[in-house]
Protein backbone atom coordinates (compact mmCIF):
# COMPACT_ATOMS: atom_id res chain seq x y z
CA UNK A 1 0.00 0.00 0.00
CA UNK A 2 1.43 3.39 -1.01
CA UNK A 3 1.46 6.19 1.56
CA UNK A 4 0.77 9.67 0.23
CA UNK A 5 3.02 12.59 1.12
CA UNK A 6 0.11 14.28 2.95
CA UNK A 7 -0.23 11.24 5.19
CA UNK A 8 3.50 11.21 5.95
CA UNK A 9 3.49 14.88 6.97
CA UNK A 10 0.49 14.56 9.25
CA UNK A 11 1.79 11.54 11.11
CA UNK A 12 -0.45 8.94 9.53
CA UNK A 13 -3.65 11.02 9.43
CA UNK A 14 -5.22 12.32 6.29
CA UNK A 15 -6.14 15.97 6.55
CA UNK A 16 -9.47 16.82 4.99
CA UNK A 17 -9.64 20.34 6.42
CA UNK A 18 -12.85 19.47 8.24
CA UNK A 19 -12.83 19.67 11.99
CA UNK A 20 -10.35 22.51 11.91
CA UNK A 21 -11.38 25.14 14.42
CA UNK A 22 -12.17 28.46 12.75
CA UNK A 23 -10.89 31.62 14.34
CA UNK A 24 -13.76 33.77 15.62
CA UNK A 25 -14.39 37.09 13.87
CA UNK A 26 -15.48 38.85 17.05
CA UNK A 27 -13.31 38.99 20.13
CA UNK A 28 -15.35 37.85 23.17
CA UNK A 29 -13.82 40.72 25.17
CA UNK A 30 -14.99 43.29 22.60
CA UNK A 31 -14.05 44.43 19.11
CA UNK A 32 -12.90 42.30 16.20
CA UNK A 33 -10.06 39.83 15.98
CA UNK A 34 -7.36 40.16 13.32
CA UNK A 35 -9.19 37.44 11.36
CA UNK A 36 -12.40 39.49 11.63
CA UNK A 37 -10.71 42.60 10.24
CA UNK A 38 -9.35 40.57 7.29
CA UNK A 39 -12.82 39.06 6.69
CA UNK A 40 -14.50 42.50 6.59
CA UNK A 41 -11.75 43.77 4.24
CA UNK A 42 -12.51 40.91 1.81
CA UNK A 43 -16.29 41.15 2.16
CA UNK A 44 -16.87 44.91 2.20
CA UNK A 45 -13.50 46.49 1.38
CA UNK A 46 -13.39 48.01 4.87
CA UNK A 47 -9.96 49.11 6.05
CA UNK A 48 -10.36 48.47 9.78
CA UNK A 49 -7.59 48.92 12.30
CA UNK A 50 -7.41 47.67 15.89
CA UNK A 51 -8.49 50.08 18.61
CA UNK A 52 -6.03 52.55 20.12
CA UNK A 53 -5.26 51.35 23.64
CA UNK A 54 -2.46 53.80 24.49
CA UNK A 55 -2.78 56.38 27.23
CA UNK A 56 -3.53 59.97 26.28
CA UNK A 57 0.07 61.07 26.77
CA UNK A 58 1.46 58.39 24.44
CA UNK A 59 -0.96 58.96 21.53
CA UNK A 60 -0.02 60.53 18.23
CA UNK A 61 -2.40 63.17 16.85
CA UNK A 62 -3.83 60.63 14.37
CA UNK A 63 -4.50 58.15 17.20
CA UNK A 64 -6.21 60.94 19.19
CA UNK A 65 -8.44 61.65 16.21
CA UNK A 66 -9.32 57.95 15.73
CA UNK A 67 -10.05 57.25 19.40
CA UNK A 68 -11.91 60.53 19.91
CA UNK A 69 -14.07 59.89 16.86
CA UNK A 70 -14.81 56.33 18.00
CA UNK A 71 -15.81 57.38 21.52
CA UNK A 72 -18.03 60.24 20.30
CA UNK A 73 -19.64 58.15 17.55
CA UNK A 74 -20.49 55.19 19.76
CA UNK A 75 -21.19 56.70 23.18
CA UNK A 76 -22.61 60.24 22.66
CA UNK A 77 -25.93 58.77 21.48
CA UNK A 78 -25.65 55.01 22.09
CA UNK A 79 -27.62 52.76 19.76
CA UNK A 80 -28.52 50.37 22.54
CA UNK A 81 -28.20 49.48 26.21
CA UNK A 82 -24.92 48.85 28.02
CA UNK A 83 -26.27 45.62 29.61
CA UNK A 84 -28.45 42.82 28.26
CA UNK A 85 -31.36 41.07 30.02
CA UNK A 86 -28.98 38.88 32.07
CA UNK A 87 -26.99 41.89 33.25
CA UNK A 88 -23.99 41.08 31.03
CA UNK A 89 -22.30 43.86 29.04
CA UNK A 90 -23.46 44.18 25.42
CA UNK A 91 -21.12 44.20 22.41
CA UNK A 92 -21.47 47.99 22.37
CA UNK A 93 -20.21 48.25 25.95
CA UNK A 94 -17.44 45.72 25.33
CA UNK A 95 -16.20 47.73 22.34
CA UNK A 96 -14.93 50.35 24.82
CA UNK A 97 -12.68 47.70 26.37
CA UNK A 98 -11.20 46.91 22.95
CA UNK A 99 -10.14 50.58 22.79
CA UNK A 100 -8.49 50.54 26.22
CA UNK A 101 -11.37 52.08 28.15
CA UNK A 102 -13.36 50.67 31.08
CA UNK A 103 -16.58 48.87 30.13
CA UNK A 104 -19.46 51.31 30.76
CA UNK A 105 -22.15 49.91 33.03
CA UNK A 106 -24.66 52.75 32.74
CA UNK A 107 -25.62 55.45 30.26
CA UNK A 108 -23.85 57.97 32.52
CA UNK A 109 -20.62 56.00 32.09
CA UNK A 110 -21.17 56.03 28.32
CA UNK A 111 -21.62 59.81 28.37
CA UNK A 112 -18.30 60.14 30.24
CA UNK A 113 -16.61 58.23 27.43
CA UNK A 114 -18.23 60.57 24.89
CA UNK A 115 -16.89 63.57 26.82
CA UNK A 116 -13.43 62.02 26.80
CA UNK A 117 -13.75 61.54 23.04
CA UNK A 118 -14.67 65.20 22.59
CA UNK A 119 -11.64 66.20 24.69
CA UNK A 120 -9.36 64.04 22.51
CA UNK A 121 -10.76 65.63 19.35
CA UNK A 122 -10.22 69.12 20.79
CA UNK A 123 -6.66 68.19 21.68
CA UNK A 124 -6.15 66.86 18.15
CA UNK A 125 -7.49 70.11 16.64
CA UNK A 126 -5.18 72.16 18.89
CA UNK A 127 -2.16 70.06 17.87
CA UNK A 128 -3.14 70.34 14.22
CA UNK A 129 -3.45 74.14 14.55
CA UNK A 130 0.02 74.44 16.11
CA UNK A 131 1.59 72.56 13.21
CA UNK A 132 -0.12 74.83 10.68
CA UNK A 133 1.18 78.02 12.36
CA UNK A 134 4.90 77.13 12.26
CA UNK A 135 6.97 79.60 10.26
Amino acid sequence: MAVSSATKKSGGRKSSGKGRKKQPLKDPRGGLTAVGRVWFKAKEGASLKPGVTKSEREMTPDEMRRKGSFLRRHFANPRGPMKDEEGEPTRLALSAYAWGEPVPKTMADAKKLAVKGARLLEKYQADKGKKGRKR
